[in-house]
């Protein structure tokens, strides 16, 4: 059976009606942060919630939008009622990390596909009961056989969401770790990405070993 045959039409969005297969007791969304910028890592979030709480987590996540579709303001308020959910037991995240230097000697898929099988793993959900909701393209291990990949899924699920913004909100922390490391490549502003200033900085003072990914950088 496939991955998408798993569900056949039966599959839902949380705005319609919804449908989970017998025997899940969690739900999990995935997503990245990270696939383009010039330096520092790809993140992976991956936030869950038990099934039997649908009522409570759609109440919890009402109005939640994609991280990119989110100011920085906005993100952090959404990440700080995460972790109040967390500290009531009723959710969880994690998020994980692939440097640059893995992206440069392994490729970016693979250093997604690690990053996201550490994220599930923290979770310590029983695959044969979890539901994996993931976005654009992303799989995750084989083991977990109730799974969908879901085009612009962090904009329409919003388990995939809030996973979004805790890979997000990660992945910029390190960047303003970095940007007070390097501050004259401004990373707090461009968080890596191609901006024009960050090529100037690039051209003045060069490449960051171990920061940015050389096989971006032609």
């Amino acid at each position: 059976m496939s991955r998408s045959d798993t569900f056949g039409t039966a599959f839902f969005v949380y705005d319609k009606e919804v449908k989970i297969p017998k025997g899940i007791k969690y739900v999990i969304g995935i997503d990245e942060a990270g696939r383009g910028p010039l330096a520092g890592t790809v993140s992976v979030g991956a936030a869950c919630f038990f099934a039997s709480d649908i009522r409570r987590f759609k109440k919890f996540s009402a109005g939640v939008k994609d991280s990119k579709k989110l100011s920085e303001e906005k993100r952090e308020e959404w990440f700080a009622k995460m972790e109040r959910e967390v500290t009531l037991g009723k959710f969880s995240f994690a998020v994980s990390f692939s440097s640059s230097v893995v992206i440069d000697n392994r490729g970016l898929s693979f250093a997604i596909r690690s990053a996201l099988a550490k994220s599930i793993k923290k979770l310590s959900c029983p695959p044969e009961s979890t539901l994996v909701l993931l976005d654009g393209s992303l799989y995750a291990p084989e083991e977990y056989i109730f799974q969908k990949t879901i085009i612009h899924g962090d904009d329409i699920e919003p388990i995939i969401s809030l996973a979004s913004i805790a890979a997000k909100v990660f992945r910029d922390r390190k960047m303003y770790a970095l940007a007070k490391k390097y501050p004259e490549y401004c990373f707090e502003k461009h968080k890596g990405y191609g901006t024009k200033g960050h090529y100037q900085a690039i051209e003045r003072y060069g490449i960051l070993e171990g920061v940015h990914r050389k096989s971006f950088l032609h």
